[in-house]
């Protein structure tokens, strides 16, 4: 187990110590923390994702009105 030292707002530190009184510090503060990595993974692949998505949509075929148009009445009675 990692020991780890940071520097907070005096206002924070009472704050946190004021609503996590009755709980383990360090358990609270090991689950924020994964949530922190978690956060940060999830926003990690959305943004590849999103990357991704407009770069095939840039090598995608731009689709005309008047194609579109073409293509409703295609079939029609």
């Amino acid at each position: 187990m990692a020991t780890v030292n940071f520097s907070v707002p005096s206002d924070v530190k009472d704050a946190f110590d004021k609503v996590f009184r009755r709980q383990n510090k360090s358990a609270v503060l090991t689950e924020l923390m994964r949530q922190a990595v978690d956060e940060r993974q999830r926003r990690r692949r959305r943004t590849r994702v999103v990357e991704k998505l407009l770069a095939l949509r840039k090598r995608s075929r731009q689709v005309t009105d008047k194609a579109v148009r073409v293509a409703r009445r295609h079939g029609r009675p």
